[in-house]
């Protein structure tokens, strides 16, 4: 527990080094996605003529574009087990095979570390989201619902990791996983809520996603901070994405271990 706090720590230092870029683009992004969202949704609004689509009313999608784009980069935590892949082919790899410590807890010290530039960014740009923009009627941010919403936050950051860390592995056998991880991360946006909430999906479509991995990475957290799931289904949810961890973790690690007995590396 000692070496993966100070991993965090060093991983989160590392990116907050340097404030007044950090500041600068972060803003500059949030400005940039929050028009996109507004112009967008408002055009598609004004074309359906409808007041509401997918049960959101115009207010209320901006805000859930919004809050998911924020959340999806806690849940994604700069991606850094996208190295994993870089580890293999450069041989850094050995380093950790000959060294007292695990890899997989390593690398998600790593990836928990990362996530200090995504906290900062949703407390500060979720709160004034909140502030100016309107808060549709039915929607509320309770102080339990921030609880639960944390919960699945930190669920859904390991469920990511979980799925991306068998993909990466595949580099044992692959010149280059680099579609590998486009075609997941396009995947996990449209199956997983980011690019627009999933009640927009056919009532069939939803019951199948209801039991895929992919609406507990950005989805279900972004509802649950909304206050649009209680704690009935919030457990019942919780409970689906640890099942998930747990069968996607075995395999993970079994494709781990049957690439570490044909891994060759050279230095350190």
């Amino acid at each position: 527990m000692t070496l993966f706090l100070k991993v965090a720590g060093l991983e989160a230092r590392k990116l907050m080094s340097y404030r007044a870029d950090f500041w600068l683009n972060a803003i500059a992004a949030f400005l940039a996605q929050l028009a996109v969202a507004y112009f967008l949704w408002l055009a598609v609004f004004e074309a359906s003529g409808s007041e509401r689509i997918g049960g959101l009313s115009l207010a209320g999608m901006v805000l859930y574009y919004v809050l998911a784009i924020l959340i999806g980069k806690m849940v994604r935590g700069q991606e850094r087990s996208i190295s994993v892949a870089q580890d293999i082919y450069e041989g850094h790899l050995t380093r950790y095979l000959i060294y007292p410590v695990d890899y997989f807890r390593f690398k998600y010290a790593e990836q928990v570390g990362a996530l200090v530039p995504a906290v900062v960014q949703l407390a500060v740009f979720g709160s004034l989201a909140v502030v100016f923009l309107e808060m549709p009627p039915g929607m509320e941010m309770t102080p339990a619902a921030v609880v639960r919403a944390a919960l699945a936050v930190a669920l859904g950051n390991l469920l990511h990791f979980l799925i991306i860390y068998p993909i990466q592995s595949v580099a044992f056998w692959a010149d280059n996983v680099w579609s590998l991880n486009v075609t997941f991360r396009f995947t996990a946006e449209i199956l997983g809520g980011l690019m627009l909430p999933l009640t927009v999906f056919p009532g069939w479509a939803r019951q199948i996603l209801e039991v895929l991995p992919f609406q507990y990475l950005f989805y279900f957290p972004t509802m649950t901070l909304l206050g649009e799931i209680d704690g009935a289904a919030w457990l019942g949810g919780m409970g689906i994405g640890l099942a998930w961890c747990a069968v996607i973790a075995w395999f993970g690690r079994s494709v781990w271990r049957r690439g570490t007995r044909i891994y060759t590396g050279v230095g350190i």
